[in-house]
């Protein structure tokens, strides 16, 4: 396949909204330790705010993989370019696909963050469940007595 410098330019829209998105990602994860972090000084039961810290400890690794990977795409792709502008067309073709590849990794990457994410989010809702849990029975509970005394 013979590649002109159209071919890794059209990487170029691809590559920039997935480094939007990463960085919103980032900039959310952030806001959330921040937020946490404040949470955890005021809270005495730590076991929960513990399983989040473990986990956005990871997705910090994670996301940071990923913009790294997205941004040595940029890279490649723009390298890939330079060698189609000086002809050389097997390292053109080779920087090229190599981009491909760590696109790749960074969408994988992002798909791993998400669902790790995803379990955060289930810890969370656990925590609530818990206290919604005692709030039903309790309900039940005061609608109970009431008919006892009537």
């Amino acid at each position: 396949m013979e590649i002109t410098i159209n071919t890794p330019a059209l990487l170029f829209p691809a590559i920039s909204l997935l480094m939007l998105a990463f960085t919103n990602r980032f900039l959310a994860l952030a806001n959330l330790i921040r937020n946490l972090h404040e949470k955890y000084k005021l809270q005495s039961d730590k076991t929960v705010l513990l399983q989040q810290i473990k986990n956005l400890r990871l997705r910090l690794r994670l996301i940071r993989s990923m913009q790294w990977f997205g941004i040595f795409s940029l890279f490649l792709c723009v390298l890939s370019m330079f060698f189609i502008y000086e002809q050389l067309t097997i390292a053109a073709g080779i920087s090229f696909a190599a981009s491909l590849v760590c696109m790749l990794v960074s969408l994988f990457i992002s798909l791993s963050e998400i669902q790790i994410s995803t379990r955060a989010l289930e810890i969370e809702l656990s925590d609530m469940e818990l206290e919604d849990t005692n709030a039903i029975m309790d309900y039940f509970k005061s609608g109970l007595t009431k008919k006892e005394k009537d």
